[in-house]
């Protein structure tokens, strides 16, 4: 099962290394579990002060991956004045953890980077959340669910995102009414797989007002995570009078936006999503 989920939620293609190579990254350790060090890859304008942050999460099925898969998107969005963060996490095959602990390393970046926010030259009142694919759910758990936070920590500091957005995300991952995932990814994930029961860690089913405003970004084709599971999850966003925007691509399949012409459309859209946050100036 471990197997299957890295090649289906991969979300990242082989050519991202682990450990990441990204050249003129700062890193910060974030974490420290045991011998395990967790560490965060910045990239930030030259004088960053009071901007706009996004921590971006990878993809693969909770198993493999690497923050590399999200430097494009960090370097572009430096350049438009955010201090943009990749984040490294622990994950099956190299930490023998579930994805209960996955998501407490996500809630653990968020409340670093508020921690640090004046050391970093962040606003601590705009930190959005990233990630596609596993990475994605991920991103958005950070913004509902708060149980499996890292015990010990200053829950004082938010670790809620203030904004998301999300690649071809794993939103939905038990039961929904009106949603067949017969073949989907939400049907082939037991609970001792994630940790915990399903429910209790799927985005779709932790919803609530006042959730961060959401962009998603994903293919129509995807057959690994069905877009029926984000148009699921935008509609509770929705009923819940949150702000969700939901892109879809025609005959596209899992993971197209790490590729082009795909990648510089989805950035465009998340920079319009930006600009209308006010997060960054229209060009």
């Amino acid at each position: 099962m471990n197997f299957l989920l890295a090649v289906v939620l991969l979300g990242a293609a082989p050519r991202f290394s682990y450990p990441p190579q990204m050249d003129g990254a700062r890193i910060e350790t974030y974490k420290t579990v045991g011998d395990t060090k967790l560490n965060l890859y910045i990239f930030a304008p030259a004088t960053a002060k009071n901007a706009p942050a996004i921590v971006f999460f990878f993809g693969g099925g909770w198993t493999s991956g690497s923050p590399q898969q999200f430097e494009v998107q960090c370097r572009r969005l430096a350049s438009r004045g955010m201090v943009a963060i990749t984040a490294d996490y622990r994950v099956a095959s190299r930490h023998q953890v579930k994805p209960t602990q996955c998501l407490a390393d996500a809630r653990s970046a968020i409340r670093w980077v508020r921690a640090n926010a004046a050391r970093l030259g962040v606003d601590p009142k705009r930190v959005a959340a990233g990630g596609g694919s596993a990475g994605g759910h991920l991103a958005a758990a950070t913004a509902f669910i708060s149980e499996f936070d890292e015990p010990g920590e200053d829950k004082k500091i938010s670790a809620t995102p203030d904004a998301l957005v999300l690649f071809n995300p794993a939103l939905v991952l038990a039961p929904m009414d009106k949603l067949n995932l017969d073949k989907s990814f939400g049907a082939r994930v037991p609970e001792e797989r994630l940790g915990t029961k399903p429910e209790r860690i799927s985005p779709a089913h932790n919803v609530k007002p006042g959730g961060p405003p959401t962009i998603i970004f994903h293919g129509r084709a995807d057959t690994t995570v069905p877009f029926a599971t984000a148009e699921a999850f935008t509609a509770k966003m929705k009923s819940a009078d949150n702000r969700c925007e939901l892109f879809g691509y025609d005959d596209q399949p899992h993971g197209f936006f790490n590729r082009d012409p795909w990648q510089q459309k989805t950035l465009m859209e998340t920079e319009k999503f930006l600009v209308s946050l006010e997060w960054i100036p229209a060009k």
